[in-house]
């Protein structure tokens, strides 16, 4: 079975690794500044705080940005529930608005509409790795005063205007599960300008302890001395997790070059389908290629599982993403009905993932699309 993602992992990769495994520090130790700083460098931040995963690190973010009870999150239900879920977790309401129908991201005009008085923050997500209409929500969030988090967990190495991801937004996050454009195995980052959101990503990551001589309450203590400042949790990252991330940050404009390669392999081959409507880039924003989403035209929306069947039968490991996060049975428990946001369920119907990873092969692209053709006009 051809995947619709994988990491690709190198012998400088394995080394990094296995240099970590012979040292001092397996965890809190260098390499995790190191690698934080890697990521801050590249996209052009001044701080950057590495968490156990991409939803440890929105917990984070919400946390640092003072969302709790009572508050609402505007944010996009075509994503990975793990966006919404974080809000959850804080105790706030999600707020679901409807989508661009040819982007897959946040519209800003429909979340903008959903503004209340209890709105603390608009979370987008860089669908496919495309980054959202980030100046249009930073305007809104400015005027609104709200927190403006990106959950870019599948664009890191993308662009907006003449920047890198991840200095625009008051908080960025990204993942780096196996899937993504770079892997440390699991885990995430927040990327941010804010030396009080830094401070609190610090302090949350890690119990809520600290021994920050300066923030400590009772001074002249014992350098063992530490002090639990509030409710934190245990998501570290490991030294040898940001070894593997500090090698592969080194090949990701690489990676995110094979991808782009890929997909218009994929434009130039698919592109005269009718069926099909085809993923693009819109201009000024560079896509990071996460993801190569086709779409059946929504006529037809009823082929997209046969599409899919076929596909796998054929060894293609052809994936849907997303099912609406309020379609979820836990968000139907809360209230939550279908009809919310109709772009959103119009777009997940018709949406089949292909693979797209750097170590995909000629051979391999050339048989999915041979599959791809070969089952779209017999169905």
């Amino acid at each position: 079975m051809i995947p619709y993602g994988r990491q690709h992992i190198t012998s400088e990769d394995i080394e990094a690794v296995v240099a970590v495994l012979k040292s001092d520090f397996l965890t809190q130790g260098p390499k995790v500044k190191e690698f934080e700083e890697s990521i801050a460098k590249y996209c052009d931040a001044k701080y950057a705080v590495a968490f156990s995963s991409g939803t440890a690190a929105l917990h984070g973010a919400y946390y640092a940005a003072g969302i709790g009870k009572g508050d609402e999150v505007i944010t996009t239900p075509l994503t990975f529930v793990a966006t919404a879920n974080m809000v959850v977790a804080v105790g706030a309401k999600p707020i679901f608005a409807d989508i661009d129908s040819m982007t897959g991201n946040l519209d800003p005009k429909k979340a903008e509409g959903k503004i209340t008085k209890k709105t603390k923050a608009i979370v987008v997500v860089d669908y496919t790795g495309l980054p959202a209409d980030l100046e249009a929500f930073k305007k809104i969030c400015k005027k609104r005063k709200l927190v403006f988090i990106e959950d870019a967990a599948q664009a890191l190495g993308a662009s907006y205007g003449k920047k890198k991801i991840g200095a625009i937004a008051d908080m960025t996050m990204f993942s780096f599960h196996p899937v993504k454009s770079i892997t440390t195995g699991e885990g995430g980052i927040i990327v941010t300008n804010s030396k009080k959101y830094f401070e609190k990503l610090v302090l949350f990551r890690s119990h809520g302890i600290t021994k920050d001589k300066k923030n400590l309450l009772h001074k002249n203590r014992e350098a063992w001395y530490h002090e639990m400042h509030d409710l934190g949790f245990n998501y570290r990252i490991t030294d040898i997790q940001a070894a593997l991330g500090i090698s592969q940050m080194r090949k990701l404009d690489v990676f995110i070059e094979k991808r782009k390669a890929i997909a218009m392999r994929y434009h130039e081959a698919l592109g005269n389908i009718k069926r099909f409507i085809l993923p693009k880039e819109i201009s000024g924003r560079k896509s990071s290629w996460h993801l190569y989403v086709i779409r059946i035209v929504p006529e037809e929306k009823h082929l997209r599982d046969v599409i899919f069947g076929k596909l796998h039968k054929a060894g293609i490991g052809a994936q849907v993403h997303y099912i609406p996060a309020y379609h979820h049975p836990y968000y139907e428990s809360l209230g939550y009905k279908k009809g919310l946001c109709p772009n959103a369920e119009i777009f997940s119907e018709t949406a089949i993932s292909i693979p797209i990873f750097p170590s995909l092969s000629l051979a391999e692209q050339r048989k999915i699309v041979q599959h791809v053709k070969r089952v779209s006009p017999n169905i």
